[in-house]
């Protein structure tokens, strides 16, 4: 589904799942219409595979208030130009489809290719794209123009390639104020990079002691992984300074073991792997 402003068409849109980026204005449904429910058109947004079957449930309730739309990232359809408030939240932008590396576990670069494609930069303090250090020089130092006139803090939510970190990448992040940023260590080979990064990162006194500014997505429970090799690898991040974040890895069924479900939730949040430290 292409992006049109909200404000010009009565799109209303509709998605099987909440999370904290999905947008909360009044034409945002999560379940079937009410009785008061109009539009020119019903957009239901799938952002996870095994949230099709739910999606297709709801097209077809939605059927009868206008026609529908089923689009998202997990219909492998490809994005186009981005639309700020459409089918994220208000502060949420993407400047940026596609990634050049093929990861086993990853859909991006198969739904989005993996040249990178520069869009129209749009206000927004929270980066989602999907490798932003991967752009040219002149847009990343644009996005971070864009920043500068943000009312909070940016957040690089998307993340940030350790092995793409320049110097003047880190020359950037020292000229904003930076919430969060978002690193990732989902194969043995992402270690070493990460390690170098985290180098960088110290010495511009960014990386700092009681600071979780400085985060990690730490990809656990993928086929043949284990609970002890899982938390070696998110102690290592620990180590580096960096705060890690367990994600679980989901295939299309998305129903991990209730145990790998409780260890992501112990290395998650933040508190409790801060304790970890002491």
């Amino acid at each position: 589904m292409n992006g049109r402003s909200v404000l010009n068409n009565r799109i209303i849109r509709v998605f099987p799942r909440k999370t904290r980026a999905t947008p909360s204005d009044q034409m945002v449904y999560f379940d079937g219409p009410t009785f008061f429910a109009e539009a020119d058109e019903v957009h239901i947004s799938v952002t996870f595979t095994y949230d099709l079957p739910k999606a297709e449930m709801l097209a077809n309730q939605w059927g009868v208030v206008a026609p529908v739309k089923i689009g998202g990232p997990a219909t492998g359809e490809r994005s186009g130009e981005f639309t700020p408030g459409l089918y994220l939240k208000r502060g949420y932008t993407i400047t940026s489809r596609g990634c050049p590396n093929a990861c086993w576990f990853c859909c991006v670069w198969r739904r989005e290719g993996r040249e990178i494609r520069e869009l129209k930069i749009k206000d927004g303090w929270n980066i989602l794209d999907d490798n932003i250090l991967a752009c040219s020089e002149s847009h990343i130092k644009s996005v971070f123009e864009m920043l500068k006139r943000q009312p909070r803090p940016a957040e690089f939510r998307g993340g940030l390639e350790a092995a793409r970190l320049k110097d003047w990448h880190v020359d950037l992040l020292l000229s904003i104020r930076v919430r969060q940023m978002f690193f990732a260590y989902d194969t043995p080979d992402d270690f070493e990079p990460l390690v170098s990064a985290a180098k960088k990162l110290k010495t511009a006194g960014i990386i700092r002691p009681a600071s979780h500014c400085v985060r990690c997505y730490v990809l656990i429970g993928y086929p043949k992984d284990d609970f002890e090799k899982a938390e070696k690898r998110l102690r290592d991040v620990l180590q580096l300074g960096i705060m890690p974040m367990a994600m679980l890895y989901r295939d299309e069924s998305g129903e991990p073991s209730r145990s790998w479900k409780r260890f992501q939730r112990e290395w998650a949040n933040h508190f409790i792997v801060g304790s970890k430290l002491k």
